[in-house]
């Protein structure tokens, strides 16, 4: 008789999740304790039991039977759980636990939103809105450059104008600076840009010196801060 591998027991108890789930759950209004919960359905489909009670759900966590009992009804008002009918084998009709509205808030929503980001009908428009003025010849002719020569998406080139606004600098050459440097530092996604977006205003929190100090080190920062006119 062959004995069992701790390693191949490790192996096999192992529980796929979404990594998307982990990291947007919050844009879909939840806390880490609805998480944790999502994540125990997850687990006990896995098991072969697709109707958990509030009590099975709650007995490894730190909340109540009613607490985790209220949690799902949240959920299931925020159409992200919903309970539907199953057949068995047998032709036994049983209730189940279903995460598919949630999965398809995260992944179906998004890639909608990113292909709406990414056409180019509405980005003439977002620019004149965000500086209230029609924009002239020259800057349409600068946003063409944008995408035909440049191939910047639009997603990203909307990114830029975001950032700028943000800095509080909404110009033309501002916006090229950002575009050409996030092309430099090899930054082709929305989520790249917002990653670098977040990493720049923490380092510009941290580094705030009052005025009478040693001047900051700004090598940290992106050149297409510096130079500004």
């Amino acid at each position: 008789m062959f004995e069992t591998n701790p390693l191949e027991e490790i192996l096999h108890d192992q529980l796929h999740i979404p990594g998307r789930l982990l990291t947007n759950y919050t844009k879909l209004g939840l806390n880490e304790t609805e998480l944790v919960l999502v994540l125990q359905l997850i687990y006990f489909f896995k098991e072969k039991n697709n109707f958990p009670t509030p009590a099975e759900l709650a007995d490894p966590l730190t909340i109540s039977e009613k607490h985790c009992s209220d949690i799902l009804m949240k959920l299931i008002q925020k159409d992200l759980l919903t309970i539907e009918p199953r057949e068995n084998e047998k032709g036994q009709i049983s209730e189940a636990y279903s995460v598919q509205p949630l999965l398809e808030k995260l992944y179906h929503e998004e890639k909608e939103q990113e292909q709406e980001e990414n056409t180019t009908g509405t980005i003439f428009i977002l620019f004149e809105q965000e500086f209230g003025r029609p924009i002239s010849p020259f800057e349409i002719e600068m946003i063409n450059s944008w995408l035909d020569e440049d191939e910047i998406s639009p997603a990203l080139i909307k990114a830029g104008l975001r950032e700028s606004v943000l800095m509080g600098k909404l110009n033309f050459k501002y916006i090229d600076r950002i575009l050409r440097e996030w092309k430099k530092k090899g930054i082709h996604s929305v989520e790249q840009a917002r990653n670098a977006s977040r990493k720049f205003h923490s380092h510009q929190q941290v580094n705030q010196q009052p005025a009478q100090t040693v001047k900051r080190d700004t090598s940290i920062y992106y050149n297409w801060l510096e130079g500004e006119d």
